[in-house]
């Protein structure tokens, strides 16, 4: 009876936290006209799969969300391969370039990614990336390198250079020493890692709408906005139901590693 509180209050926390995912829900199985009530309904009276059929019908879902993983998986595992060796040496090797190099990190934070847009467009215009997915897998590296950066540099910290030390008095490289022991321990980061790029790509929406414009590789997050009407109203029922399909792939991803995650960012995170 102790616990009873206890878990009232994690029930409550839960729900507060998957109110909006059950409010998506709510309002996709709605009909307009139950939609349009002045007192919202918190369970539909009717529930119908219209809005979910309407959605599939009138946009091209199922492509948008394949372009958007594309572009997901690509510029997160590129994030990584990117940002660990660079994150082990900025860690490893402690010289004023490298202080500056972690500072100039932390910095770039600070401003808006709105400021470099402009530039940003210039150079893959030069480049002839616009209106492609390639230059948008481009964008988003840079969009999620700094934090990553910072991000995996605490890990490594994390893992103790005696460890490596040990290696090589057994005769171990290098190489062989970051690999056989360093690698593996870096793991949970290295999840941590690809879940926050990976996340930050799939529900990107600025800089798509500034990249592409053509709608046959427009990503998710553009191909939602299609659902509002020429005259700024967005027609709630498919839009819900668009959205809370866009929702499915990053829960999955997410529980599929959580452990990993869970475990990388108390080891790593807290003591970097």
């Amino acid at each position: 009876m102790r616990r009873v509180p206890l878990y009232a209050a994690l029930l409550a926390y839960v729900v507060f936290l998957a109110f909006p995912l059950l409010w998506l829900l709510s309002t996709a199985l709605k009909t307009p006209q139950e939609m349009a009530l002045t007192s919202p309904t918190w369970i539909p009276r009717e529930p119908t799969p219209a809005n979910f059929t309407d959605a599939f019908g009138e946009q091209d879902l199922v492509g948008a969300a394949l372009r958007s993983l594309v572009v997901a998986l690509a510029s997160s595992l590129l994030t990584v391969v990117i940002s660990l060796p660079a994150a082990y040496s900025m860690a490893r090797y402690r010289s004023l370039v490298n202080r500056i190099a972690i500072g100039w990190v932390l910095v770039s934070q600070v401003f808006p990614f709105i400021l470099i847009i402009i530039p940003l467009f210039l150079i893959m215009r030069d480049l002839e990336l616009v209106n492609t997915l390639p230059g948008l897998v481009a964008v988003h590296v840079t969009f999620t390198l700094p934090f990553a950066l910072w991000m995996l540099q605490g890990y490594v910290r994390a893992v103790p250079r005696e460890l490596e030390e040990a290696a090589s008095v057994d005769g171990a490289s290098r190489l062989r020493a970051i690999a056989s022991v360093v690698a593996p321990l870096l793991a949970p980061g290295v999840v941590a890692t690809l879940l926050f790029a990976f996340i930050s790509s799939w529900n990107e929406f600025m800089f798509a709408l500034v990249f592409l414009q053509d709608p046959d590789v427009m990503t998710l997050p553009l191909t939602l906005v299609r659902f509002t009407g020429p005259e700024g109203v967005a027609r709630l029922g498919p839009l819900a139901a668009a959205s809370l399909m866009a929702t499915i792939p990053s829960l999955i991803f997410f529980a599929i590693i959580q452990r990993r995650l869970k475990s990388g960012l108390m080891a790593g995170a807290v003591k970097g």
